[in-house]
Parts: structure tokens; C-alpha cells; sequence
């Protein structure tokens, strides 16, 4: 075995720069996966954070494509609010407004009393003071930066004009680069009095889910509540962003396995009589195929090492980047870094399969004559 390993690390350091080329391939694959699904599981995690603000239920319009497009009245909060299994509830008014160079802005409508507002870092501004004056809206402290104002200021948001009655720091990027406004406020800025698009909710008990969820869904045929775990799930946009962002990572890494498929066979034409002296020398067909999946084996490896230094550094920059603070949040888990480590070498095992097959049915009194 030993030997077999250096005859294989023999055959690298002989064509070092297609071994370069195919290590490159699978880095640049390995980091660009790493990136993209750390990058949209970080973005999942914080819009969920937004919605199970100390909650159990999320509470919205049965079959809409999207919660922007959800329709909660005021009037089922109410009933939802007099069930004997609900502790709080917490609604919220989401809407996407522009300005001027910047074209999306969040904003949220929420009540005074919400948990996301009693736990923000108040940077200007009294928290008591919120909903209490007339126009008067509060930023996160990415947007009071990008919108380059602060308390007491007016700013254009849409086609209005507001008064910033103060600056909040939070734990999450969507919500430091929005703006916060009084319920009230948002229901008459987005022209939908009496509705809300969505509800969290938090239990008395958490045994009391199933007669919760049953109570909702009985008393309103239009609404459905989910867990928040279930909701993860579920949600439509959720799974579209998560099988983007493999699917883009994939193919990412199909092209480093096509580059080593192109370098095994390269390798291989180069190295045909050689392989015919090997086969005289008592080489098998096994042997051979072993020797072209063990340099495709190492390439890949080296490539993955590689390729992961080069996502978490790319990671890092991202995180210091002051356009992007707040918005990059990636969350890289051990699951993700283990299957990406498969693919990569799936992928490179992959492409050095038709190598692997041509090497092992070279003939060697053919190959001899090979020019």
C-alpha cells in the first residue's frame, strides 16, 4: 500500500500543473458552495427570527404565496388574543417601500409592547415614547446609516415624509436595516386598516399546541397556524431559496469534477505506455482503475482543504464589509460542510470515471506501439 501511494503521489507531482488546475477547480467549487448555502441559511435563520420572536405559532392567511401577501384583520387578533391557551400575541405589518438610492427598504409595523422592541438597544430615542406622536417612525441602525440621518430628522420614505423618532440596534440584520412604525402607522402608509400580515404567538403552555391550533383553524376557516419549526419547513420561500443555493453550489462543483476528469485524462494519453509497462509488470485492471481514483481522490481532497480556507475567508471579509454589516450572517454548520466535503469528492470520483474505464482496457502490446 505504501508503495501504490507514492507511485500515485509520483504521477501528481509529474503533471503538477494540470494537478494545479484540477485542485483549483474544486477550491474555487468548495468555496463557492460554502459561501452561497452558509450565506442563504444565515438569511432563512434571521427571517425566522423575525417571526418567532419568543412565539410558538405563526399565525397567517391560509394558501398565499407569500407572507407579504398575507391578511390577518384585527378583529381575528382579538379572538385569537381571548383564547384560554394564548399568553401574548404579537402582530406585525410587513411592507417594501423605497427611497431615494435605495431601492428596497423593510418596513414593520408593530405594537408598542412587542418583544423585539423591549429587547433592542436603544442607540436615540426613549422606547417609551413609540407610537405616541403622529408620523414619527424608528430605524434599525443599518438604515439610520444608510439613509444618513438620526432622531429628529425627516426623511422620504416611499412617497411620504417621517420624522425619526429614534435608532435601535438588534440581534438581526433584516430587522437593524429597516424601519419600525407604529402599527397604526402602517396600516394607514400601506392603505390596510384593520389588517396585519402576521401573527406570533406564544402559549400559556406549549402542551396546549394541538387545542390551539385546532381552536384557530375551527374559528377561521381563512387562517392556519403552524409551529414555528413547522413553518420552517413549510414555507414556500424557504425551500425555494434552500434548493437554489445547493443547486448553484452543485453545479459549482460539477465544473471542479469536470476539470478533474479533463486532468485524469490528459494524464492518462500522456501515460499510456507507461501504464502497458505497468500491466506487463503484473498490474491488474483493478490496480490501474485504483491508481487514476486515487489521484482523482487526492486532488479532490486537497482541492476541499483548499476550497473551504478560501469560503471561510470569504465569509469573514463579507462579515466585515460596513455596506454589507447586518445583512451577512452565515450560519455554517457541521451537516453542510460534511455534505459539501461528499460532493466534492463524489464529484471528482465521478469525473474520473471514464478515465478510469480507459486506463483499464488498455492493451498492453497496443499500447507498447503507442506513439
Amino acid at each position: 500500500m505504501p508503495a501504490f501511494l507514492s507511485l500515485i503521489l509520483l504521477n501528481l507531482r509529474r503533471h503538477k500543473i494540470r494537478a494545479a488546475i484540477s485542485v483549483t477547480g474544486v477550491a474555487f467549487g468548495v468555496a463557492a458552495m460554502l459561501m452561497i448555502v452558509s450565506i442563504v441559511l444565515g438569511a432563512i435563520s434571521m427571517f425566522e427570527g423575525i417571526l418567532a420572536e419568543e412565539s410558538h405559532f405563526v399565525v397567517f392567511e391560509k394558501n398565499v404565496s407569500d407572507l407579504f401577501f398575507s391578511s390577518v384583520s384585527m378583529e381575528q387578533i382579538e379572538t385569537i388574543r381571548g383564547l384560554v391557551q394564548v399568553d401574548r400575541v404579537d402582530p406585525m405589518l410587513v411592507g417594501i417601500v423605497s427611497s431615494a438610492d435605495h431601492p428596497i427598504i423593510t418596513c414593520f409595523g408593530v405594537e408598542a409592547d412587542n418583544p423585539r422592541l423591549q429587547k433592542a438597544q436603544w442607540l436615540q430615542g426613549d422606547r417609551s415614547e413609540y407610537g405616541r406622536e403622529p408620523d414619527v417612525v424608528y430605524l434599525g441602525e443599518r438604515s439610520a446609516q444608510f439613509l444618513k440621518t438620526k432622531r429628529g430628522e425627516r426623511i422620504s420614505i416611499g412617497k411620504a415624509e417621517f420624522t425619526v423618532g429614534g435608532v435601535i440596534r438588534t440581534q438581526n440584520g433584516f430587522e437593524d436595516g429597516g424601519v419600525f412604525m407604529p402599527l397604526s402607522l402602517a396600516q394607514r402608509y400601506f392603505h390596510r386598516e384593520g389588517l396585519v400580515s402576521v401573527a406570533s404567538v406564544k402559549l400559556k403552555n406549549a402542551q396546549m399546541s394541538e387545542a390551539f391550533k385546532h381552536s384557530v383553524e375551527t374559528a377561521s376557516g381563512a387562517l392556519v397556524a403552524l409551529k414555528n419549526e413547522d413553518f420552517n419547513r413549510s414555507y414556500s420561500q424557504f425551500r425555494i431559496l434552500n434548493f437554489t443555493s445547493w443547486a448553484v453550489g452543485v453545479c459549482s462543483l460539477l465544473l471542479g469534477g469536470m476539470g478533474v476528469a479533463n486532468t485524469m485524462l490528459m494524464s492518462i494519453f500522456s501515460r499510456i505506455r507507461e501504464m502497458a509497462i505497468l500491466r506487463v509488470c503484473g498490474f491488474s485492471r483493478g490496480q490501474i482503475v485504483g491508481l487514476v481514483f486515487g489521484e482523482a481522490g487526492i486532488l479532490a481532497a486537497i482541492g476541499s482543504v483548499v476550497g473551504l480556507g478560501m469560503g471561510f475567508a470569504g465569509l469573514a471579509v463579507m462579515n466585515r464589509v460596513p455596506q454589507l454589516q447586518g445583512y451577512v450572517h452565515a450560519q455554517v454548520r457541521p451537516d453542510v460542510i460534511l455534505a459539501i466535503l461528499l460532493t466534492a469528492c463524489v464529484t471528482a470520483l465521478l469525473g474520473a470515471l471514464y478515465p478510469a474505464h480507459f486506463a483499464s482496457r488498455i492493451q498492453p502490446a497496443e499500447a507498447l506501439r503507442f506513439e
